[in-house]
């Protein structure tokens, strides 16, 4: 009975795969986001919003969704000094000097997040045929790297993604995912359970083989 309840339940093991999916996906993102933002982004606004390898790239929500970043403006009264572009705790630009950046959100920069978040969905394909196996578990692990990824982007931007365009994408590469990585995970298991038994002439000759042998 105690053997039987721990294979079906490992907390160890689960939260294990957890952590791995959730390293393995953002590692994926981070090797795509910054090559392809420093080749295809426009390069002011970029060097503003802290640059192509800022974390919040990966993390803020409005980096997709091509939303301001930026903490208000100059000039205006107690958060003057909090204005322009912040990363990683540290001001690295006020954002509005004149003849450098407008403060204005490149679009460009967003489609090329998102086209790398459905990379890195694909890429879970084979993380969750790897390391997930089983295909009744490919959904419960699929929509919680999407929820920790919500809650990890809701404490990092300090607001609840309201986003259409951010939704489409989560949800689009959520189920790109799930239905992909459950019919590979189903055609393995048919694959790896089918026995297959020798023709029975062959069978005949192997046991009339054995007992002539022995005779």
């Amino acid at each position: 009975m105690a053997s039987s309840r721990s294979q079906n339940w490992d907390p160890i093991l689960l939260i294990s795969q957890i952590v791995s999916m959730q390293t393995l996906h953002y590692l994926t993102l981070s090797i795509l986001i910054p090559p392809l933002l420093s080749i295809l982004a426009e390069p002011s606004s970029l060097i503003h919003e802290g640059g192509a390898v800022n974390v919040g790239m990966i993390i803020d929500w409005r980096e997709m969704a091509g939303r301001p970043t930026v903490r208000g403006a100059q000039g205006e009264g107690l958060w003057s000094s909090y204005a322009g572009a912040w990363s990683g705790g540290k001001k690295v630009s006020t954002g509005w000097e004149e003849g450098r950046w407008d403060g204005r959100t490149d679009p460009v920069r967003g489609w090329v997040i998102a086209f790398c978040w459905m990379v890195a969905f694909s890429a879970d394909i084979y993380y969750l045929y790897t390391l997930i196996r089983r295909p009744r578990l490919i959904l419960d692990f699929s929509l919680t790297l999407v929820f920790t990824h919500l809650v990890l982007t809701t404490y990092y931007s300090a607001s609840i993604p309201t986003s259409l365009f951010f939704w489409i994408v989560m949800i689009a590469g959520s189920a790109w995912t799930v239905i992909v990585a459950e019919q590979f995970c189903v055609k393995r298991e048919m694959t790896e359970g089918l026995v297959v038994s020798p023709p029975r002439d062959d069978a005949d000759e192997m046991e009339m083989g054995g007992l002539l042998h022995r005779a």
